[in-house]
């Protein structure tokens, strides 16, 4: 099979001749592996690791400098910290947690779709057009509250619930906007497109589901109706222990469910195979807290034919790490996650 019929026989809960793989890594991730392959085309390498996805996006504004931190265009500020491979960014503060009222929230100089250039997007599906396509990073809560602030988003929800929607509506649309012009300029070339918010703790859902149910739900529901409208599939991302938002995302037509973080005996690929094995797509589960950093090659071999055997034969898998691989996974644990896997 070439690789995107390989990734559309799992999505359709087939039996592909391999199990699809996919590949996220953080910047530093990426020099390491490339300095340890010893050169430094990345296509190269996602070729020798037989990745059978391809990441395609628009370009975004550049970040720029404010208050002391980085700021992207949705007013998400971030600082650098240096580490033996790269930098590597962590939150802080966003230029709404100061917010004072709903107005304050109203005036932010929100962006347009039109600030994207989505001029790339073409070529790169011609030239990849044997791969699997996944476009964007829709984060349509967590994002808001990385803008708003966690504690401030938290107090929205509780005190001043018009102000979190009024953030859940904005992202929203935004992404909606922009899927369905990436959708048009592509011509509908792309399989996947992702939505995203981080909804789990090690142990269980970081809100209610009551919460959940009036503050993510919906746009997520509309997400996937926009995804679908469009010919695609709708791949969830979360982290965490979400097993009891697991039915809830299913009903609300969600296709791939990603990364399946390994936290506990509920989120482990036999319990996930047996409750909704024909339901979904599965994509990660290889855990990166412990084995991939720290576990022998192979040990990472063993895990990743566990997954794509329980997963696969399931109805449908994507092998992927439980994250993006961090820079402290060694090069040979990398390519062990692959080089077995049946």
């Amino acid at each position: 099979m070439l690789p995107r019929e390989r990734v559309l026989a799992a999505l359709s809960g087939g039996k592909p001749d391999r199990t699809p793989r996919d590949f996220w890594a953080e910047e530093p991730t990426w020099a390491r592996l490339l300095a340890h392959a010893g050169h430094d085309d990345r296509e190269r390498l996602l070729c020798d690791l037989g990745i059978d996805v391809r990441h395609i996006n628009a370009v975004t504004p550049p970040d720029r400098w404010v208050d002391g931190a980085m700021q992207n265009l949705w007013g998400e500020r971030f600082i650098f910290h240096d580490t033996q491979w790269g930098r590597l960014r962590s939150h802080v503060a966003g230029a709404l947690a100061d917010a004072a009222s709903l107005t304050d929230l109203e005036r932010f100089p929100w962006p347009s779709v039109d600030d994207l250039d989505f001029s790339g997007l073409v070529e790169e599906c011609r030239h990849l057009d044997d791969y699997a396509f996944l476009y964007g990073f829709a984060d349509i809560w967590q994002r808001p509250s990385l803008v708003r602030g966690m504690e401030g988003m938290f107090l929205d929800m509780a005190e001043r619930p018009e102000w979190a929607h009024f953030l859940c509506r904005r992202f929203t649309g935004f992404f909606s906007a922009e899927y369905t012009r990436a959708a048009e300029v592509t011509n509908g070339r792309i399989d996947m497109y992702l939505v995203i918010s981080d909804l789990g703790t090690q142990r269980g859902p970081l809100i209610s589901h009551a919460m959940f149910a009036e503050f993510v739900a919906p746009y997520i529901a509309e997400m996937v109706s926009v995804i679908h409208s469009l010919g695609g599939r709708a791949l969830f991302h979360s982290c965490g222990n979400i097993a009891t938002l697991i039915p809830t995302l299913l009903d609300l037509g969600i296709d791939v469910l990603d990364p399946i973080q390994p936290v506990g005996p509920e989120m482990a690929p036999e319990r996930l195979a047996a409750e909704f094995g024909g339901r979904a797509c599965f994509h990660g589960g290889i855990d990166m807290q412990h084995l991939l950093p720290l576990g022998t090659p192979d040990e990472v071999r063993a895990e990743a034919r566990r997954y794509c055997e329980v997963l696969g034969a399931a109805g449908g898998y994507i092998l992927s790490p439980a994250h993006l691989f961090q820079p402290d996974v060694p090069p040979g644990n990398v390519t062990a996650m692959y080089d077995s896997a049946p």
